[in-house]
């Protein structure tokens, strides 16, 4: 029995490793409720919300950093943009930890199922909406390997206030904070897909990696379970990264919307259901 969970979990390690790291999010959409159901089947009771958005995160580490290579080697990371979010996610993601421990999750739960509704929306309207001009602080252009020019930017305090929600999330939820992130990157601030997924990957390092270290702190990480997921992770990272680098834009926002709109039912599904 544990011979078949931890081949399982290879392989749940290796797909979430690839679809977070191609879509920016991480994979702990995928972690969580795999530890969830499969750790407690195994050791029935062993596995609470907590410890599976805490192992989650250390593994969402991993991915990030395996991911983020590569993508630091395609030149797709915005790092002075990731820097900036990371002040705000840092934060945010020690806020989480401990809203994790202390709140009652189920009607914030059904709340953020509703947001990643409303994301989902934006993203299928988001180009039929009129450009405005904005005063943005920080300007940046980038022209992908399609030839497409974009023109994106966002205001300082914005960034730093996204990013620290962002944080919140990663932690409470031990889902990556790239649900939002990615969004929030190309419908708040434009940014080219490939560079949304990319600079999302490297401030969730940094979200989960100071996550990571708030959760050991209070030891809510099963390292067992971790050690299973870790290696199809490092190899899921790279493989989504390389991927990405493969695919159209138009193509990365489509898997994003899906797996939003996956999330968003997920979601409000357990509040209504449980």
């Amino acid at each position: 029995m544990f011979v078949a969970i931890a081949v399982l979990f290879l392989f749940i390690g290796v797909a979430a490793g690839v679809v977070g790291s191609i879509a920016g999010l991480g994979g702990g959409i995928f972690f969580v409720p795999a530890l969830l159901f499969f750790a407690n089947l195994y050791m029935p009771g062993s596995m609470t919300p907590q410890v599976a958005a805490a192992t989650s995160l250390v593994v969402i580490a991993v991915t990030a950093l395996s991911s983020s290579i590569s993508y630091i080697k395609q030149k797709k990371v915005d790092m002075q943009s990731a820097l900036l979010f990371f002040i705000g996610s840092a934060p945010g993601a020690i806020v989480g930890v401990y809203l994790n421990t202390l709140l009652e999750t189920t009607q914030f739960t059904l709340l953020f199922g509703l947001f990643q509704l409303s994301m989902f929306v934006l993203l299928m309207v988001k180009d039929k909406i009129q450009p405005r001009q904005l005063n943005w602080d920080v300007k940046r252009h980038f022209i992908d390997n399609e030839g497409k020019e974009y023109e994106y930017g966002y205001s300082r305090w914005m960034a730093i206030l996204v990013a620290f929600f962002v944080g919140i999330t990663s932690s409470l939820f031990g889902v990556g904070g790239g649900v939002l992130m990615v969004p929030a990157m190309i419908i708040l601030f434009r940014f080219p897909p490939h560079i949304a997924a990319a600079t999302s990957m490297l401030v969730i390092l940094f979200s989960a990696v100071v996550g990571s270290v708030t959760n050991v702190w209070h030891d809510h990480v099963s390292w067992m379970y971790a050690a299973m997921l870790a290696p199809g992770a490092w190899a899921g990272g790279k493989m989504g990264a390389f991927a990405a680098s493969r695919m159209k834009g138009k193509t990365i926002v489509l898997l994003l919307r899906v797996l939003i709109l996956g999330i968003a039912i997920q979601m409000i599904g357990e509040t209504v259901l449980g």
